[in-house]
């Protein structure tokens, strides 16, 4: 496996995922270029930030999955469609959650990948999905 899909799986399964054999901050200064930027609909933050919105979600989600279901690969260019999934015990995003309620709902992202480091991506995930089924 080339250096790029090894920083990919391990950003997925290592770092967003939640697990007993790492943490987010040790995973992503691994993977992510110093330089890194993730951009969503309306802002976009560098390594820092993102890294410390991964750690928190680890405590607000302690069962959270992020799994690729599609890959496509063109050089540098790599596009994930994952199904995210998780049962949170806090405020999310607004709701108040007590670990009774998961959720399922879908992110795609657009990563550019040089040299085996994540140097940006681009993502949108189906958050009013999961916020209806907290809800119900």
């Amino acid at each position: 496996m080339d250096n790029n899909k090894i920083a990919l799986t391990s950003y997925y399964k290592k770092s967003l995922t939640v697990n007993t054999e790492t943490t987010p901050s040790a995973v992503l200064s691994e993977v992510l270029a110093d330089d890194f930027i993730s951009y969503g609909s309306v802002d976009s933050k560098g390594k820092p930030a993102l890294t410390g919105q991964v750690e928190f979600f680890w405590k607000l989600i302690p069962d959270l999955k992020w799994e690729p279901q599609d890959i496509a690969n063109d050089g540098e260019k790599y596009v994930v469609r994952s199904l995210v999934s998780g049962t949170p015990n806090g405020d999310f995003m607004g709701i108040p959650t007590d670990g009774t309620k998961s959720f399922k709902t879908m992110s795609i992202d657009f990563h550019t990948i040089i040299d085996g480091k994540l140097t940006s991506v681009y993502h949108l995930e189906d958050w009013g999905t999961a916020m209806k089924q907290l809800k119900s």
